[in-house]
C-alpha cells in the first residue's frame, strides 16, 4: 500500500483518534469514522471485597475510572494498551497478560487470591468470568459500559468504490462491517484485523478484497501489516 493511502479507522472514539495518530506516522491518511460507539454506565457496585480488578479493554478503564475513585486494587490487563490506560487512570500496580481474554484467565488464575471483578462491556465479546471460574477462581463482572452499532458517512462509503484499507478491533465491529458490504460490496476492501476471532465475521465474505488478522493481538502487530 504506498505512502498516504487511506486507512479506515472503525473503532470508537477515543481509541479511534490514538489509532489515527500511529496510523498517519506510518504516511497514511486515516478516515476517522467508527462503527461503534461507546457510551459510560451509571452503575454503583461494592468493591469492599474484592482482590483484584480485570480489564479487556480502554473503554473499560475509563468507564471504571469515571465511576469509582479506587485505585489501590492490583488490576490485570488484557493488554499493553490497556495496561497503559490504567496506569493512566493512577493504578499503581498493573500486569498486562499481552494476549486475548484466554491469556488473561491463565495469567489471572495463576496468581489471583480472592474475589476478581472484570469491568467491562455490558455485552463483552468473551467470557472471562466463565474462564476464570472454569480455573476455580471467584470472579464476577460489572458492566461500565455499553456499544452501540452507528452507520458510516456517506464520505466513507464511497472510498468503497477504490482501494481502501479498514482496521478492525473487535469482532463487533467486524460484524458491523460485514452487514454493510453485503448491501454495498467493496471488492477493493482489504480488511486487517487485531485477531482471528475478530475477522471470523468476515471470512468467506465476497463482497470484499481479502481479509487477514495479525500474528498476535497487539496494535502494534495490526499497524505492521499495513505495509505488507
Amino acid at each position: 500500500m504506498g505512502e498516504g493511502a487511506p486507512v479506515w479507522i472503525t473503532r470508537a472514539r477515543p481509541g479511534a483518534l490514538a489509532t489515527a495518530d500511529r496510523v498517519a506516522a506510518l504516511g497514511f491518511t486515516p478516515l476517522v469514522d467508527p462503527l461503534l460507539t461507546v457510551e459510560a454506565l451509571d452503575v454503583e457496585f461494592d468493591l469492599s471485597h474484592v482482590a483484584a480488578l480485570a480489564f479487556t479493554s480502554l473503554n473499560g478503564v475509563e468507564a471504571f475510572a469515571r465511576l469509582s475513585d479506587v485505585r489501590g486494587l492490583p488490576v490485570f490487563a488484557v493488554g499493553r494498551a490497556t495496561a497503559k490506560a490504567a496506569e493512566a487512570a493512577g493504578f499503581a500496580s498493573v500486569v498486562s497478560a499481552d494476549g486475548d481474554v484466554e491469556d488473561l484467565g491463565r495469567l489471572i488464575a495463576s496468581s489471583a487470591s480472592g474475589l476478581v471483578v472484570w469491568a467491562g462491556a455490558k455485552e463483552p465479546a468473551g467470557d472471562l468470568v466463565g474462564l476464570l471460574r472454569g480455573h476455580g477462581v471467584m470472579a464476577r463482572d460489572v458492566a461500565v459500559y455499553e456499544t452501540t452499532e452507528r452507520a458510516p458517512s456517506a464520505g466513507t462509503l464511497a472510498h468503497l468504490d477504490g482501494p481502501l484499507t479498514a482496521l478492525l478491533h473487535s469482532p463487533r465491529a467486524a460484524r458491523a462491517l460485514a452487514t454493510i458490504l453485503r448491501e454495498r460490496p467493496a471488492p477493493g476492501l482489504r480488511a486487517l484485523c487485531l485477531s482471528e476471532a475478530v475477522a471470523a465475521p468476515l471470512v468467506g465474505l465476497k463482497e470484499l478484497g481479502s481479509v487477514a488478522f495479525a500474528p498476535r493481538p497487539d496494535e502494534s502487530a495490526l499497524l505492521d501489516m499495513l505495509s505488507a
